[in-house]
């Protein structure tokens, strides 16, 4: 058994995790791959490399770079207003309070937002389970329709950051320009040039027994909780937030991309200038990366690095100095909310996840899963 292998399967024992896939890799490719645990409870069905997950918002980085194409191409702008692309963004109002009946009291915002502000979740849009007031504001909407993303502003764009609907924006941004689905133009610029052939909006049938099923931590253990975090086939629009489906080798693909500075197996696939810029800091003394949560079935409140002050780039958290676990200052990273994660570490050209599939995010069992690999990754490098 090799080493990988091993602290996997410790990690997982020591946790009681349920089923997990992790991996290393750099520039050139995947170093260390391994899978354990189940895929399935119910069925016994054993954890697999090639294991298909719900990455949720992992999806962001993707949605995000692909954006980046296109304002490389001149189809949208980093600054100029949105609007342009998403009329229903043009006319922002600034959350002040709520009337005696709960209703949202709203002012213009006195700036528009623009996809500088979309990329970087400083828009003033959250999610309803990352903002009480988004929640109460938006009041009852249902899951993957277009009302889930409309929101009164929590606050002025550009003053603050805080984590929401600001990527699946983007996703309908880049169709708009592009005029393509999401998951076309993804599948022509990234998916079939880079090979990931497993990655996309939906599983097809002839691999569907190779996902993985989403489960619940429970008292007793874990349960099943069968949601589409996408929206599913009933969703009204394709969620460049959080509708991707990969797999471990794939995801890795991409991060090699990053690692590249643009390019993967000698094909260009982003400018080197648009990874500097998903690579550096565009919120000034913004902190960034601290996730309330008001739905804790879903998550916990999250922080990766709470002793810094965190950065963001264009689709990327950024640690500015040391992690604990081995990660050089600089480095890039975010997360599903299954519990699934990745870092990419350009100083040490290395990148590595853990992808597991349950609720609620941040479980401390599942952070322990992603140190263990982590902190393997720099003892054998």
């Amino acid at each position: 058994m090799n080493d990988f292998q091993s602290t996997l399967d410790t990690a997982l024992s020591k946790t009681n995790v349920i089923g997990a896939v992790a991996a290393i890799g750099n520039s050139g490719g995947i170093t260390s791959l391994a899978a354990a645990g189940l895929s399935d409870a119910a069925s016994g069905n054993a954890m697999a490399t090639d294991s298909i997950f719900q990455i949720a918002s992992m999806t962001k980085a993707i949605t995000s770079a692909a954006a980046l194409q296109l304002v490389e191409r001149g189809a949208l702008s980093m600054d100029d207003p949105i609007g342009a692309v998403l009329p229903d963004l043009g006319d922002a109002q600034v959350l002040i309070g709520f009337a005696d009946d709960g209703s949202a009291q709203t002012r213009a915002a006195n700036s528009q937002i623009t996809l500088r502000h979309l990329l970087t979740h400083t828009s003033g849009l959250g999610y309803s389970f990352t903002s009480g007031d988004m929640g109460k504001a938006q009041g009852e909407v249902v899951p993957g329709s277009l009302n889930s993303l409309k929101s009164p502003l929590m606050f002025e764009p550009g003053s603050d950051w805080l984590y929401g609907v600001n990527t699946d924006w983007v996703g309908l941004a880049v169709e708009a320009v592009s005029g393509q689905s999401l998951g076309d133009y993804m599948a022509q610029q990234f998916f079939e040039p880079m090979g990931m052939k497993d990655t996309g909006f939906a599983v097809p049938t002839d691999k569907a027994s190779r996902r993985v099923s989403l489960m619940a931590a429970t008292a007793d253990g874990f349960a099943p909780f069968p949601l589409e975090i996408g929206g599913g086939d009933a969703a009204e629009f394709t969620s460049g937030g959080g509708g991707l489906y990969s797999t471990a080798p794939d995801y890795m693909r991409f991060m090699q991309m990053i690692l590249g500075k643009g390019v993967f197996d000698g094909n260009r696939i982003l400018s080197e200038e648009s990874v500097r810029s998903m690579s550096t800091n565009q919120i000034g003394g913004i902190r960034a990366g601290k996730m309330e949560s008001f739905v804790p079935m879903l998550a916990n409140t999250f922080d990766a690095f709470p002793d810094m002050q965190s950065e963001w780039g264009l689709g990327f958290l950024i640690n500015p100095k040391d992690g604990r676990n081995g990660r050089a200052a600089g480095s890039l990273a975010w997360a599903g909310i299954a519990n699934c994660y990745y870092w990419i570490d350009p100083a040490n050209d290395i990148a590595g996840l853990a992808l597991m599939q349950f609720l609620p995010f941040g479980d401390e069992r599942a952070l322990g899963v992603f140190a263990q690999v982590e902190q393997s990754a720099y003892r054998t490098s």
